[in-house]
Formats: C-alpha cells, structure tokens, sequence
C-alpha cells in the first residue's frame, strides 16, 4: 500500500514517521518506526476515510510502539493496563475504553482493538456516551496486535472468540454483552452502554484497590 501513495499522501506520512522518531528516539531505530509506519499503512489501505490515511497511520503506529516499548520494559508503565477486544471495536469495546477512562478518572491506561474491525464507530454509541460527556468521535476502529496484548495487565474480550493470544501473568475475562450492532434504537444501545457500565465500574473498583 505504502508505494501507491500519492506524493501529497507520502509526504504527511514522511513527517509522521519524523514525529514518532523524535517521540522515541533512544528507544526505537528509525527502521522500527518505518516498519510500523508501512505496517499501519496497510492494515487501513482500504479504509473507506483515505483522505485521513496519514492520520490513522500515525495513529496507530503510535500506539502500537508505545505498547511495545511497554512490553519489552523499555517504556515504564506507570499504571494498571486494560485491553478490550471485540469483533469490530465499532461498539462495545469503545464503550469500555471510554468508561474506564472516565471512572478511574485517568488513573487506568486503557486500549482497545477488534478481531474484524470494522470502518467507523457506530453513531449510536457516539450518541450514547456523549450523554455521560465522553466523546469517542474521534475514535477508530483498529485490529487487534500483538503488542498491545502483550502490554496488557487485563485482556476483555466480547464476543469475539479465541481470536486474542493468550500470555501467562495476565488476567484474562469473557464479558457477555449484546452487540451495539444489532441494536435498533438508542434506548438499546444505552441498556448496553449502562450494562457495561456496571462491570467496568466494578473492574476499576478492583484495579485501583490494588495500584
């Protein structure tokens, strides 16, 4: 995907990858950073939003070598980690993320991925959450890597199977929640959102207890 890009294209990503060398430099060589740059470009190649390629490539190059750099010690983790991993990281696990952020009020890093990510949120969950003030409409759908696995203390999954690698000392979930997507109102989509509520003010209950 990376050679097809139009010199306009290339050059913002030029200076994304000279940003992110800049933010990681002692830590990651330049040929890391280019690896991942061309990695992220191609995992959004075909998204349907190519004006903001640039954008999302750096994105999520970005927090894929901070999860990295996590992983390997190299970057200090300063607090509890939790992934959430569903299948289009188009509804609920975007829920969560902004749940945990919002009732630990920042004191949990939080990411989240999909197993078959899809091309945008679902405007319904940017509505729901936007009723308790948290703005996810920026946010976008990612796949799920291996790094930010291996950067988590706490793997959530729903609904999307064995997709997600397991590696010993994490603790692992399975939440069982209805889908956003196949919700027909926004009254659904907010029994949904309360329901996750309920288990991430529980999960933060937890993590903060023992930080």
């Amino acid at each position: 995907m990376s050679s097809m890009l139009d010199p306009i294209t290339r050059r913002h990503v030029e200076k994304a990858t000279e940003s992110l060398e800049g933010e990681f430099d002692g830590i990651f060589s330049r040929e890391t950073i280019d690896r991942y740059i061309v990695d992220s470009l191609d995992q959004f190649g075909s998204a349907r939003f190519t004006d903001f390629l640039p954008v999302l490539a750096y994105r999520f190059a970005r927090e894929r070598l901070r999860a990295l750099g996590q992983a390997d010690g190299s970057i200090v983790k300063e607090q509890p980690e939790v992934l959430f991993v569903c299948v289009h990281n188009a509804g609920r696990s975007q829920m969560a993320a902004g749940l945990v952020a919002l009732r630990s009020e920042g004191r949990i890093s939080v990411r989240s991925a999909g197993s078959a990510p899809g091309e945008t949120i679902n405007p319904l969950v940017v509505q729901a959450m936007s009723e308790l003030g948290i703005d996810i409409g920026e946010s976008y759908p990612k796949p799920l890597t291996d790094e930010v696995v291996r950067a988590a203390d706490v793997v959530i999954t729903m609904g999307c199977g064995d997709a997600c690698p397991i590696y010993p000392g994490k603790r692992y979930e399975d939440w069982e929640l209805d889908d956003p997507a196949e919700a027909e109102s926004l009254e659904s989509v907010r029994a949904i959102r309360d329901a996750v509520d309920a288990r991430v003010r529980q999960l933060v209950a937890e993590l903060l207890a023992v930080a």
